[in-house]
């Protein structure tokens, strides 16, 4: 039986409030079936409310998100990286199992899974290790197996590399890369205007919980359409 997918996802006039003050919107935009999206606005712009409100770690005050399938059944078929993962106190090999074990697969079943995740990211050797001693590089390949050992059909991602040095973003951006031509669906908030660049097939640009800008990647870079986008290319300040 063939599975109807979750997308694409409507995002129509969604609002995020807290404490009485708007965070994000109201937005309207489409999440489509394929694509590598990149979100990037300066500090404080609402990257990560945005990318917690389209996974549903978000109230909305207005609006609504609508999936091609029930909320329960999406649920079950996205995941999240957040920029500082949570390292649970066992071994890294039961860190990465854990998510199929907890739907319900056998033990064994799911650590022979987990095994084949670290070898794909390169964790083969820490198998057995302390989950909580991993540098940040490692804790990020760990958090991307764990993520996508369940086969989401899209997954989120917040600045994952933000406090990566540079060979271990390298490695990241691989795994990224690699999830995509295996057919996830990728939605990435990044600072960083290269990894934008090398990874982006669009580009959402977001400013004071607004999407002030859509489109190719390609289109972005080369004539972003607001002031504020041109700023942000140039490297200035945007308020």
């Amino acid at each position: 039986m063939v599975t109807r997918s979750i997308l694409p996802l409507t995002v129509k006039k969604a609002c995020v409030t807290r404490r009485g003050k708007r965070l994000i919107g109201p937005i309207s935009t489409t999440v489509h079936r394929h694509g590598l999206t990149v979100v990037m606005g300066p500090n404080g712009a609402g990257k990560t409310t945005l990318l917690r409100m389209l996974h549903g770690m978000e109230r909305l005050a207005e609006g609504h998100l609508a999936w091609q399938q029930p909320p329960e059944q999406a649920r079950k078929r996205q995941a999240f990286v957040f920029q500082s993962p949570i390292m649970m106190r066992r071994s890294v090999l039961d860190n990465v199992a854990y998510p199929l074990m907890v739907h319900g697969t056998p033990r064994t079943e799911a650590r022979a899974a987990a095994a084949d995740w670290l070898e794909r990211v390169g964790l083969k050797e820490s198998a057995a290790k302390q989950a909580t001693v991993l540098s940040g590089g490692e804790r990020q390949k760990l958090a991307m197996a764990r993520a996508l050992i369940r086969k989401p059909e899209i997954l989120f991602l917040d600045e994952p590399c933000a406090s990566l040095d540079g060979r271990a973003t390298r490695e990241f951006e691989e795994l990224v890369c690699d999830a995509f031509a295996r057919g996830t669906r990728i939605v990435m908030s990044t600072h960083d205007l290269g990894q934008a660049r090398r990874l982006a097939k669009d580009i959402w640009f977001i400013n004071h919980g607004h999407l002030h800008e859509a489109g190719p990647a390609e289109a972005f870079f080369a004539s972003p359409q607001t002031p504020e986008a041109r700023a942000f290319i140039n490297g200035d300040i945007v308020e």
